[in-house]
């Protein structure tokens, strides 16, 4: 049942829930999401549970500072074996630049995989109305395609984006291009605080990569149910 493009949200706070959470799941999610809450809580225990169980890991910490201060918290993530980790775009060329640089050069240095480095382009959270409160002067999906296209040019692997921007992020950067969309709400679940949404079928004929699905799994009455049904709407496109 398992499904290599299917990410879910650990969004929880303590290790019983975590634990609660991936035991109940058990072989039908082998990738997993570790967040702020859950990394600000346990640290890097978060991510040994996972890896003894053989888990994959997408340490989301949207890293956003200056290029030295992100290249440095990167080489320290590195070391820790995730396979997807975060950085904000708008932190411009040079940062997310220094970013790739330093991934590349800690991976060479412990003889490990270097992880795929995505850039967060817009919360889904964010309406247009949001965006404009907050001095957006370019529609939406515009600032999400000039952000995108400039983390394609630093050289970093992907991007995190809403499904309503994946269609022309995939047109715009390729077919290699990883687009990692949250915001994924299945008929059943409900819409929560997301503002730009798509059922996974949707996000996936559109170009995401990944989906990033949290509260539809973690709080329905039969998580695995959910993602059984999740998937199987997965594998018919």
């Amino acid at each position: 049942m398992t499904d290599e493009r299917l990410i879910v949200a650990l969004d929880v706070a303590t290790r019983e829930e975590m634990a609660h959470h991936v035991r109940l799941l058990g072989e039908a999610v082998d990738f997993y999401k570790v967040g702020m809450e859950l990394y600000y809580s346990l640290g890097s225990a978060a991510l040994t549970i996972l890896q003894e169980q053989n888990k994959r890991i997408f340490l989301d910490l949207k890293l956003h500072d200056i290029p030295n201060t992100v290249a440095g918290g990167v080489r320290s993530l590195v070391s820790r074996g995730v396979q997807m980790l975060t950085l904000h775009a708008q932190g411009g060329r040079e940062m997310m630049a220094a970013a790739v640089a330093a991934a590349g050069e800690a991976a060479a240095a412990a003889g490990t995989e270097r992880p795929k480095l995505l850039a967060v382009t817009a919360l889904t959270s964010l309406s247009e109305t949001a965006w404009e409160e907050i001095g957006g002067r370019l529609p939406l999906a515009d600032q999400v395609r000039r952000l995108a296209l400039l983390a394609r040019e630093a050289g970093v692997d992907g991007v995190v984006a809403s499904p309503q921007e994946a269609a022309l992020i995939r047109r715009e950067c390729g077919p290699e291009f990883l687009i990692v969309t949250p915001g994924i709400r299945p008929h059943f679940a409900a819409t929560n605080d997301q503002a730009r949404i798509a059922t996974p079928a949707q996000a996936l004929r559109a170009g995401a990569s990944h989906l990033v699905i949290g509260r539809p799994i973690t709080r329905a009455d039969d998580p695995r149910q959910a993602v059984q049904a999740i998937v199987e709407e997965m594998r018919e496109v």
